[in-house]
């Protein structure tokens, strides 16, 4: 079997992480531990006063976004990668790309030159007890349309996939449904994730066509699921989720997760482990689901290699893999 190819469309953010104090969190206004939306302006306050907390040791630039993490994760266990998303001609996105290549992912679109929006970035202050205060500007990503989908970079794909997020705009949407259709014609599959549940109340009708349209596989939690289908009961939910798509997977924060795809269902196990960092549980658990979906594993398979791999990115400090999750696969006959 030739080795799978998957292409993703997300948010292409770059991950600015520095060490900082509690005092100059507070001198800089920002909440300890969360993230929040930032806007031009105030990323260009907190860079600088990053850059200054930091005047010997430089930040670290991590390219990041939830499908470029995802992207990543398969790429680390030996699939064929490609990411379209939108940075500027900045020093931020001519590291991004360059990182993305780096790590094996073909970044499809070259950085934009001239007057555009900048390169979208997170800017992270890590306090002395390791606590992540995230800040935001989604700057040019979300800016991603239609003209950044070549058709031909779909020949040979066997898998597409989305990132909700970027569902927040007409431009973005329409980007989705072509590339969709270009997928399709490419012969293969399709899947998006939900990605937040107040992005899908935003959206719901465009979401739930979305489901019962072009896509073959939908990923969301149960918040996102029942906001979906504007219902409480989590069965009731699915059973219209699997009404209307192929294959539908749902994560339940520590507990089992369910997939079902036409008259299958069967749920995948999750082993409980104290998280060292949370971020990027649900991008690797969506790496290890695709990986299982693309090689062709039975679907209870697929789900217990995306929670394996969820399992691996909390373990440490990073939304991207750290330890060879083949050979965990292995370890657990499920390869």
């Amino acid at each position: 079997m030739t080795t799978p190819y998957v292409i993703g469309i997300g948010n292409a953010i770059m991950d600015v992480i520095a060490p900082t104090s509690d005092a100059s969190l507070a001198r800089l206004g920002i909440e300890k531990g969360i993230m929040q939306l930032i806007d031009r302006d105030r990323a260009e306050v907190l860079t600088a006063a990053q850059a200054e907390d930091n005047a010997v040791e430089k930040a670290r630039l991590v390219p990041g976004g939830s499908v470029a993490n995802t992207l990543a994760g398969l790429g680390m266990m030996g699939l064929r990668t490609a990411f379209i998303g939108r940075v500027a001609g900045d020093a931020l996105g001519l590291s991004y790309a360059e990182q993305t290549e780096a790590a094996g992912t073909v970044f499809v679109n070259p950085p934009i030159a001239g007057k555009v929006l900048p390169t979208s970035r997170s800017i992270i202050f890590v306090t002395p007890d390791g606590e992540r205060s995230m800040n935001t500007y989604l700057g040019i990503s979300a800016e991603l349309g239609t003209e950044d989908v070549n058709p031909a970079t779909f020949s040979g794909a066997e898998w597409l996939f989305l990132e909700g997020y970027l569902f927040d705009k007409d431009a973005g949407k329409a980007a989705f449904l072509k590339a969709a259709d270009a997928c399709h014609k490419a012969g293969g599959q399709a899947g998006i994730a939900l990605s937040d549940p107040f992005c899908v109340d935003r959206h719901r009708a465009d979401f739930r066509r979305l489901v019962a349209g072009p896509m073959d596989y939908v990923i969301g939690n149960v918040h996102e699921w029942t906001s979906l289908y504007q219902v409480t009961d989590l069965e009731e939910a699915l059973r219209l989720a699997a009404a209307d798509c192929g294959t539908v997977i749902c994560t339940r924060s520590g507990e089992d997760a369910i997939l079902i795809r036409g008259n299958e269902r069967v749920t995948a196990p999750v082993h409980r482990i104290v998280p060292v960092d949370a971020t990027g549980a649900g991008d690797q658990f969506a790496a290890g689901l695709i990986y299982g979906l693309a090689t062709r594993a039975p679907l209870a398979v697929a789900g217990r290699m995306g929670c394996i791999a969820a399992a691996e990115v909390i373990s440490h400090i990073g939304a991207r893999p750290e330890a060879d999750l083949r050979a965990a696969f292995r370890a657990e006959g499920l390869v």
